[in-house]
């Protein structure tokens, strides 16, 4: 099977009229492959019963604005008429983090949660949920850290400078927000051990298009259904990893893809910066053996920045018994695996 067969996808409709679950994924069977598949049978389309925004689909499939938009450069943000077609997310790469408790991908404003296994385990499944980061001048924090506390239906303490912000901007803002559907944290936070109240929390009514934007004050914000989903899920003193990658490689069933995520705002990379963290990536993958992958493929992704895997490279599956019980000649061990080492400031974890 080649990586045109590959690309060409049975398209199929899917139409559903209230909130989809669409956030639980089967871990691929094979433990080195990192790509998740929530649609197996091809790319899922859905069209609406009614006119509504781009915005109201993404939040009926919990997927972030950011992305919706993306994957539907065609389609007007505000304005999707009754029976129009539009493109939902399939498939996605893992992020290069330890494969246990939260990672927190800011590049593509996504999380993704593998419940505990027992131990020596691997995960058999992983949750994703789209999310709101902070803005430029408000970044979220990268790095390791964990959750410390849980709160329902917390009341917000707004710290003195963002209630100067807010003063500044005509919007002033009481000493304390009581619970309630203006609470920007809204019915759950996640306190995260980290220096200056970092949350994962819920949103008020008023900024729930902002799920799958860069838009907070550094904490991550979700949808009211995933984050009090994961807050019934997760205990504290859960591992959280915070990593910036716009970039991921993974491998699927000996086929190799490359998914690449726009810069955040205020930064910009260009072209060539791209090829380099995808060239050095394609080689880690490969065990630093670079194939001869399409090259076209790998610049349509890199440029497009959609957020979607695409197949850039297929090997030879490995051959199984193989000359069972022929005379063959000694086969060298492979090296040693190289040590873990800390994340990079990119967010990729080498060797994880």
């Amino acid at each position: 099977m080649n990586i045109r067969a590959l690309l060409s996808f049975t398209i199929f409709l899917s139409v559903i009229g209230g909130l989809a679950n669409a956030t639980t994924y089967a871990m691929p069977e094979n433990t080195r492959d990192s790509i998740i598949t929530q649609y197996p049978d091809g790319i899922p389309l859905a069209h609406t019963d009614e006119d509504e925004t781009l915005l109201d689909v993404a939040r009926r499939f919990l997927l972030g604005q950011t992305e919706i938009v993306r994957l539907n450069p065609d389609v007007d943000r505000w304005l999707v008429k009754k029976g129009e077609i539009v493109r939902l997310s399939n498939k996605r790469i893992l992020p290069d983090s330890p494969r246990n408790g939260i990672t927190l991908n800011i590049s593509e404003y996504r999380m993704y949660y593998y419940p505990p296994t027992k131990k020596g385990e691997t995960p058999k499944q992983v949750m994703s949920y789209a999310h709101g980061v902070g803005r430029q001048d408000w970044k979220t924090p990268l790095g390791k850290t964990k959750i410390i506390r849980k709160v329902m239906n917390p009341s917000w303490h707004p710290p003195e400078s963002i209630r100067r912000e807010h003063a500044a901007n005509g919007d002033p803002l009481p000493v304390v927000v009581p619970p309630g559907p203006n609470n920007p944290l809204g019915t759950r936070a996640l306190h995260l051990a980290l220096p200056g109240e970092y949350r994962i929390h819920g949103t008020d009514v008023d900024k729930i298009h902002g799920i799958g934007m860069q838009i907070t004050h550094g904490c991550v914000r979700m949808y009211p259904k995933d984050v009090e989903e994961l807050y019934d899920m997760v205990a504290v003193g859960t591992p959280v990893y915070i990593v910036k990658q716009p970039i991921k490689v993974g491998w699927l069933d000996n086929v190799l893809y490359v998914e690449a995520h726009p810069d955040l705002e205020g930064e910009e990379t260009t072209l060539d910066q791209r090829f380099a963290v995808a060239l050095g990536l394609i080689e880690k993958a490969t065990n630093m053996e670079m194939p001869d992958f399409d090259q076209k493929a790998l610049n349509r992704a890199l440029t497009n920045q959609a957020g979607e895997p695409i197949a850039i490279y297929e090997r030879l599956p490995p051959l199984e018994n193989a000359n069972a019980g022929a005379q063959t000649e000694e086969v060298p061990q492979q090296p040693a695996p190289k040590p873990v080492r800390k994340p990079s400031p990119t967010g990729y974890y080498r060797g994880d």
